[in-house]
């Protein structure tokens, strides 16, 4: 059979010109002629390899559908890659331009032409399966059976390809499979099964997927795969059928729906076959299939309006995707009952589904007509370059040629009927998917989309810099236990996330952060249920993150906190300072008084929670940069006194208590020093203390295990130091910094508060009295307290040789600056560089050093800024003086703690900080 009406007078001349250059002298031939003028592909192909113009004129050719292997036993053995990839190429050249000479010229019915080149394919997919085998266990041996069979790889053709229905220049989706978990016999060295068939993969892709100066063979596509593209190339029947069972969603039972196995069958396919079947098909009438094919469909619509698709017979309304999606949902609603819809063949299912009254012939005759008319559609709009499109043309050459295939007198002829077909597949459609309303926002299907396919492109307002993140996330989900309900959930909610996410504009480092925190909770259902039924918590959760990567890290370290996240009205409103003791104090009665372990659990989570606040707080605005110091300090001090008051119970518990001591004067006392005891703690912190206590050696605890009291007070501070700096589930306490005790680190862990003294009179150098400046006594009974104050105040009131002081403060601060300074031209280090925090620091202390004999009143505070407010009051320093340094000191921490809280370390542009820079080094200059 033939097209037998004349081409048009331009395409005649093309295929002319075209057929005279290539057959120079020869008389024309006017298929071959109509051939050249209706496809560049065939023209392209005639021009590598002219001599088969006489094997497309062999009549008895074209009614072969034989197909032949494009290698032999003895080729898939010995080719190397350049050879078998030559011949496969060449293969499907030579095949693919029988078809299209088939469908361009001599009428071909579309059905017959789809199987056909779906038979072509699958030769091609199986000799390039058996090639790769061969070539992989040449070197690594091959895994046997029992009887020394060698167990093949499985290949699993999906979609069209699966269906028998390959359009012409479709790419091929795959799924590779294997029987067991054999280790290969006879190669160079044994290797897992995993590894071999991996490989085999590799290569087979290889085979048809590379472009050589020969071509492709297909573009093979493995997303479809367990976990998509950050799954195993490959998988066990035994894993696959875990994965599908645990894991599978309603996409893809569609997919899978398909699924048909490439090749020769062997004694696997039924078992293969056997695994999937329960979840493809269930054994109830399914009808919730419906629903999700109907969003499934919107999901395509709503992508065609993206990508502003239009003439798309594949997508559009009435599109060829639409009469699969009608066939398919009846299938995998009925199949589990009516095994004979259990076929890949959308024709054949049509057929079924009228013999099983699902359908009546006339709808089913109306389906197939339309659906076969528009694979013909696609067929020669794919024939024309080899391209694979669904698009209608818009230039005038393919215009033109579909006019003529189609018999139409021109293009808007052709648009009339191709609309008439589209409608009546839409009416069929409407009738058994339906259509849900749109939903309030057009992009919620995009989101899921994008989710589903990996894709972050698929959204209404793309951030392509998440795509990244958003890959890494599903490849680590792959080593993560999760069940079904699990899946489900995190399904369910990563489009809302997405939609946050996009709402609040989040950078990529915002959503990494997000990514870390669900990865510590994938396999904790309720957490990930928590997320999805409380939007709010979703939403803090977002909001949090694009504020502080510190917050972020802070809740993916300690999942319980996504607790905090529910109520706002609590989340935003920090503990009043007043209150942490009081409020820890409650939160221990709940405890029980001889679990250690979950003490220490449960000082870390108490401290874990009140951070967050505070630092939500802090992100949010509501706590300026001082007061969240204040916060943090209170909580630390708070923490310490009920530490002190667990460590104090185990060792009295143990050894009795020390004489003259009660609950409430326990004789020993914490005092700090640096950021802790300036009122300056941030959110990582350490806590550099210093404990004392007033006993001495002559007494004893009153317990069976007796010991004298100041060994008591030793053990209570390392029972202190073990509840600070073990590591439990939840990290350590605080890191506890004991070095400025009286000989440091070789010091005891607690001292009589009187030999202290004795020591800060006698032994300690400038430096130790700089950093008492700073210090305070955090916790202890008022009579060590009111103790303290007057050696602080007595030794920091001491007169001191003005000269040997200056000498000593400098010297400290240029040999700390030239070991710590991280500052170069460009950054500025906020704290070590000259003009930073730490001179103001160096400037207060020597202020109060060698004022206070004066001036005792500089001794009250132990924070920077009101002692520079007391020196500038009483004359040591100007009132403008003072205000600069404050001014500086505040802008320096303010600009610290923000970096802090999205960790980027304390360098800032020296440039925007130039002014405060060179005030401080004024004053530093003026005071030294």
């Amino acid at each position: 059979m033939s097209n037998l009406h004349a081409l048009p007078e331009s395409l005649y001349q093309l295929g002319q010109t075209r057929f005279a250059s290539l057959y120079e002298g020869q008389a024309e031939q006017h298929k071959i002629i109509n051939l050249l003028s209706l496809s560049d592909f065939a023209w392209n192909c005639l021009q590598s390899q002219p001599d088969l113009k006489d094997w497309l004129l062999d009549d008895n050719e074209l009614a072969n559908r034989t197909v032949e292997l494009p290698l032999n036993s003895t080729e898939i053995n010995e080719l190397d890659d350049s050879a078998a990839m030559a011949k496969l190429r060449l293969y499907r050249e030579k095949y693919w331009l029988k078809v299209a000479y088939l469908d361009l010229c001599c009428a071909n019915p579309i059905a017959d032409s789809i199987t056909y080149i779906s038979a072509l394919a699958s030769q091609l997919i199986d000799s390039a399966n058996q090639w790769a085998f061969a070539q992989v266990a040449k070197v690594s041996g091959m895994p046997l059976d029992n009887e020394g069979n060698a167990i093949p790889m499985l290949v699993l053709g999906m979609g069209k390809l699966g269906g028998g229905e390959l359009n012409y220049s479709s790419d091929i989706d795959l799924i590779f499979s294997y029987p067991r978990d054999v280790a290969t016999q006879g190669g160079r060295r044994s290797v897992e099964a995993q590894v071999f068939y991996t490989k085999v993969a590799q290569k087979l892709i290889m085979a048809l997927n590379q472009t050589t100066v020969n071509g492709q063979v297909f573009r093979v596509d493995m997303r479809l795969r367990p976990f998509g593209e950050s799954g195993p190339l490959v998988m066990s029947f035994h894993a696959m059928e875990d994965y599908y069972q645990e894991q599978g969603r309603e996409w893809e039972r569609y997919a899978m729906l398909k699924g048909r196995l490439i090749g020769t069958e062997n004694l696997y396919w039924k078992e293969f076959y056997e695994l999937l079947r329960p979840f493809v098909y269930r054994r109830y009438i399914d009808f919730s299939v419906i629903e999700s094919l109907r969003k499934m469909k919107q999901m395509i619509a709503q992508e065609v309006r993206r990508k502003r698709l239009t003439n798309n017979i594949k997508l559009g309304a009435g599109g060829i995707r639409e009469v699969e999606f009608v066939v398919q949902a009846l299938q995998m609603v009925r199949g589990g009952r009516e095994a004979n819809l259990q076929t890949q063949s959308l024709l054949i299912a049509l057929k079924e589904l009228v013999n099983n009254q699902v359908m009546s012939s006339k709808e089913a005759d109306v389906l197939t007509q339309n659906y076969l008319d528009l694979r013909k559609i696609e067929q020669y709009l794919q024939i024309f370059a080899d391209k694979q499109t669904q698009t209608l043309p818009d230039d005038e050459l393919n215009q033109q040629r579909l006019c003529y295939l189609l018999n139409k007198d021109d293009f808007k002829q052709c648009l009339t009927s191709i609309e008439q077909t589209m409608a009546q597949v839409h009416g069929e459609f409407e009738q058994v998917i339906g259509f849900e309303s749109e939903t309030a926002d057009p992009c919620e299907s995009e989101y899921i989309s994008a989710w589903e396919m990996t894709d972050v492109s698929l959204m209404c307002e793309p951030n392509l810099d998440w795509q990244a993140a958003l890959e890494d996330f599903k490849a680590r989900l792959t080593k993560a236990k999760i069940g079904s309900r699990g899946r489900d959930i995190l399904d369910k909610l990563m489009p809302l996330l997405l939609k946050q996410l996009t709402v609040t504009k989040a950078s990529s480092d915002a959503f990494t952060m997000i990514c870390q925190v669900l990865n510590k909770i994938i396999s904790r259902t309720a957490y990930l249920e928590l997320l999805y039924e409380n939007p709010g918590a979703l939403n803090q959760l977002v909001a949090l993150c694009c504020h502080s990567k510190w917050i972020g890290e802070h809740i993916s370290r300690y999942p319980i906190l996504l607790d905090e996240l529910i109520d706002p009205q609590v989340l935003y409103k920090p503990t009043p300072l007043s209150a942490y003791k009081d409020e820890i104090r409650q939160y221990f009665l709940r405890i029980e008084h001889g679990d250690l372990e979950l003490q220490m659990e449960a000082l870390r989570q108490f401290k874990q929670t009140h951070q967050l606040r505070i630092a939500a707080a802090d992100a949010t605005g509501v706590l300026s940069v001082m007061k969240v110091s204040d916060h943090l300090t209170a909580l630390a001090e708070a923490i310490v006194e009920q530490a002190v008051n667990i460590a104090w119970h185990a060792c009295v518990e143990r050894f009795g208590q020390p004489a003259n001591t009660t609950e409430q004067e326990k004789g020993f006392a914490v005092i700090a020093y640096g950021k802790t005891g300036g009122f300056e703690v941030g959110y990582d912190s350490d806590l550099d203390l210093v404990f004392v206590h007033n006993h001495d050696g002559s007494s004893y605890t009153d317990g069976d295990k007796s010991i004298d009291s100041r060994q008591f007070y030793l053990k209570l501070a390392r029972r202190l130091m073990h509840l600070f700096n073990t590591r439990t589930a939840s990290g350590i306490l605080y890191e506890l910094d004991t070095r400025l005790r009286p000989e440091g680190a070789s010091g005891l862990l607690a001292i009589n508060l009187e030999s202290y003294y004795h020591y800060q009179q006698t032994q300690a150098w400038t430096w130790e009295h700089q950093a008492l400046v700073r210090s305070r006594m955090i916790y202890g009974q008022d009579s060590l307290s009111e103790r303290f104050a007057q050696i602080r105040k007595d030794v920091l009131c001491q007169p001191r040789d003005n000269e040997k002081l200056k000498t000593d403060v400098v010297e400290m601060r240029e040999k700390m600056r030239a070991h710590l300074a991280k500052g170069d031209d460009e950054l500025f280090d906020l704290k070590q560089d000259r003009g930073g925090i730490t001179d103001i620091e160096f400037i207060t202390q020597y202020l109060v050093l060698n004022n206070a004999v004066q001036y005792p009143e500089l001794t009250t505070w132990s924070d920077n800024v009101r002692i520079l407010a007391d020196a500038a009051r009483l004359g040591c320093i100007t009132v403008q003086m003072q205000q600069e340094l404050v001014a500086a000191y505040i802008a320096y921490r303010s600009r610290y703690h923000v970096m802090s809280l999205n960790q980027q370390g304390r360098c800032a542009p020296r440039a925007e900080l130039t002014q405060h820079i060179d005030l401080v080094s004024q004053a530093w200059q003026q005071v030294f």
